[in-house]
């Protein structure tokens, strides 16, 4: 699911709206900008797991694998591969629909090379 928000908007405001669709044994796979206890609770209780990275001044540090988290790469290497495209790079669509439009062709773009034929 692909979201805009403002720019000076924090993620992790729009994040518990983005991710009532976890369910039971579903993992949420995040980075340190997401460590609050007021989401975890919440994935919790949807029965997912938060897999996120605690802050390093954390007293209650909470069950973290680091061997999960290695796999949260794929989703950075997403966006990396998304930046590539100038339209979107460079925000040329300055209608907020016109541009999450643009975001979604260039991630169908995307996942269509990932599974493009060989033969």
């Amino acid at each position: 699911m692909l979201r805009l928000t403002e720019g000076q908007a924090h993620d992790g405001r729009s994040a518990a709206d983005m991710l009532t669709g976890l369910g039971p044994g579903q993992i949420l796979m995040a980075d340190r900008a997401y460590d609050s206890d007021a989401l975890r609770q919440a994935m919790t209780a949807q029965g997912a797991w938060a897999n996120i990275k605690p802050m390093p001044r954390r007293v209650n540090v909470p069950a973290f694998s680091p061997f999960l988290y290695r796999y949260r790469n794929l989703v950075e290497r997403f966006f990396n591969k998304l930046k590539h495209f100038r339209a979107v790079a460079t925000r040329y669509e300055k209608h907020a629909v016109n541009y999450l439009a643009l975001v979604k062709l260039a991630s169908t773009r995307i996942w269509l090379r990932a599974y493009e034929s060989v033969t």
